[in-house]
């Protein structure tokens, strides 16, 4: 029985040895040598310090800055819990948003829908809008925009809100990706938000509008894929070229 069994073993270890530790070792080595940036993450650094991966979105929020699409993943580009929403287009959740209650009895957003995007993009960016009722009622006490008023109306069965942009609202920018974790938005989405971060900087639109191109991926090989901006490396550019007083570098803001 030893001697069937020898052989075996003696294939098990020479494969485990084979394929366990000389090819991972072998591809490290040769990955290290060909694209070493790539093979450690793609990471982007500024000012010596890494702040993220060109390969995987984060959140910007603050008008200085390009902001990225929605992500469902987490609480937000978790790495941990990539995922889209999982809600089909005609999902009610998906359209207009719910809103939960907390422990402590407080009423809190669930989920922001399509719709809160719209309203918050278009505020956010100066794009003209039509609404049936006024914003000013959803508003809190420091102006800002109530989340949970907002999709309490749009889900009012005897007169839901209505908002439309009178611009058209490239998809990106009020949709998440499968994965919750695209680094880039489109070249439209870009392009809208323009505005408002030149002038949180201070500086041109003709400036802004040049690290745009500077970051801008086109399709690959000529036609696989379309045109796309990779938000972290164009406001890392942005924080490089034009910097801001009192503010360190870009990490998610």
């Amino acid at each position: 029985m030893i001697k069937q069994l020898g052989p075996g073993l003696r294939w098990m270890l020479a494969i485990t040895i084979l394929t366990g530790l000389l090819y991972p070792a072998a591809m490290t080595a040769l990955s290290q040598l060909i694209f070493p940036r790539q093979a450690n993450g793609s990471l982007v650094t500024l000012d010596g310090k890494v702040v993220g991966s060109s390969l995987i979105g984060q959140s910007f929020s603050k008008p200085e800055y390009f902001h990225p699409r929605p992500s469902s993943a987490g609480n937000g580009y978790d790495a941990t819990a990539s995922g889209g929403s999982n809600l089909g287009p005609t999902s009610t959740k998906l359209l207009h948003g719910t809103t939960k209650t907390d422990d402590k009895g407080k009423e809190m957003v669930d989920f922001d829908g399509i719709e809160d995007r719209i309203v918050h993009y278009c505020v956010d960016n100066d794009i003209p809008y039509e609404s049936s009722s006024p914003l000013d009622q959803f508003k809190d006490s420091q102006g800002n925009i109530d989340d949970v008023k907002l999709i309490k109306a749009f889900n009012d069965p005897k007169a839901p809100l209505i908002f439309k942009a009178k611009a058209a609202i490239p998809p990106d920018a009020v949709t998440g990706s499968a994965s919750g974790l695209d680094p880039h938005i489109s070249p439209a989405n870009a392009a809208l938000q323009v505005g408002r971060v030149s002038k949180a900087r201070g500086i041109t639109s003709g400036q802004v509008k040049s690290l745009i191109a500077q970051n801008t991926d086109h399709a690959d090989l000529g036609f696989i894929g379309e045109p796309r901006v990779n938000v972290l490396l164009l406001n890392a550019a942005l924080d490089k070229s034009f910097p801001l007083a009192k503010t360190g570098p870009v990490t998610g803001n």
